[in-house]
């Protein structure tokens, strides 16, 4: 693996550390390594708790990357579940028997936050910043985020998130269950470590048990993903939407600095970059 880098703290403990490039871009190479990595978490036997986190102080995950390979994606045979490896992966990811922690600290939008609602736990520093931003450049969320979403702030407020394509705030997305609980970022580490612990120190049965049944009572429906994939290739790459996203590189798209410090608001903005050309 190249991406990411799995410490095994126990046997009961890992934590996995994402690294791509300057901002943490998901691509087609993070679908593949991310299926092997969920393999193996299901067939630890003693495995009770991971930990995601970043290389990058700046970015957990930014997004995926709009030049990513597309005929390469699209061309991906199914999962193991039936859907598309993207969508397999975070529905696996969601279902595995141990706990799944993502430690965000820094940027997560798109999907980097899909892969973040589909994990167990969301740990947030207080600088970090959170957002679904795919409706500001026309085309619709493919990974899951309506109806995670919808499960875990409620139907307005999903709404709110996905449709607004604005950018949350730690303390936002605590406030509205976006994300559980958010600690001040130095001491993010310590806090997610000390949680982390003390679940594995747990007996495995317990802690696999408890989380099939909340699983079994809140996961959304598995139909429903592919639906909302589909949709994202269908709009994600008409000339409207390659318009909009064309503006964004003009201004550091994908680039550390410019556009993807405030994507939020950024992309609110390409009525105005229109009407001036």
């Amino acid at each position: 693996m190249t991406q990411f880098t799995k410490t095994e703290i126990s046997d009961s403990y890992w934590r996995i550390t994402f690294a791509n490039g300057d901002i943490n871009l998901m691509d087609v190479d993070s679908i593949e390594e991310l299926a092997d990595l969920v393999t193996e978490i299901e067939q630890a036997p003693d495995l009770k708790v991971v930990v995601f986190d970043s290389a990058n102080p700046d970015f957990f995950i930014a997004h995926w990357d709009i030049r990513s390979d597309n005929d390469r994606v699209l061309a991906m045979p199914p999962g193991r579940t039936g859907l598309h490896p993207f969508l397999d992966n975070l529905v696996r990811l969601s279902r595995v028997p141990a706990v799944t922690i993502s430690a965000i600290r820094g940027r997560t939008r798109g999907a980097g936050s899909e892969f973040a609602l589909a994990t167990d736990i969301r740990f947030a520093g207080d600088k970090a910043i959170l957002g679904q931003f795919e409706v500001g450049i026309g085309a619709v969320p493919g990974g899951g985020a309506m109806a995670r979403l919808a499960y875990l702030v409620g139907r307005a407020r999903a709404i709110e998130i996905v449709l607004g394509g604005d950018d949350y705030s730690a303390q936002d997305a605590e406030r509205i269950g976006y994300v559980n609980r958010t600690v001040p970022d130095a001491e993010l580490d310590a806090f997610v470590d000390a949680f982390a612990r003390r679940v594995a120190g747990f007996e495995k049965y317990a802690v696999a048990g408890a989380k099939q049944f909340i699983d079994d009572a809140t996961l959304p429906d598995d139909a429903g993903f592919g639906k909302g994939l589909e949709a994202f290739f269908q709009t994600a790459f008409r000339p409207e939407s390659a318009a909009r996203v064309a503006a964004l590189f003009e201004r550091g798209f994908q680039q550390r600095d410019g556009v993807e410090r405030d994507l939020g608001q950024r992309v609110a903005e390409y009525r105005a970059v229109a009407e001036q050309r």
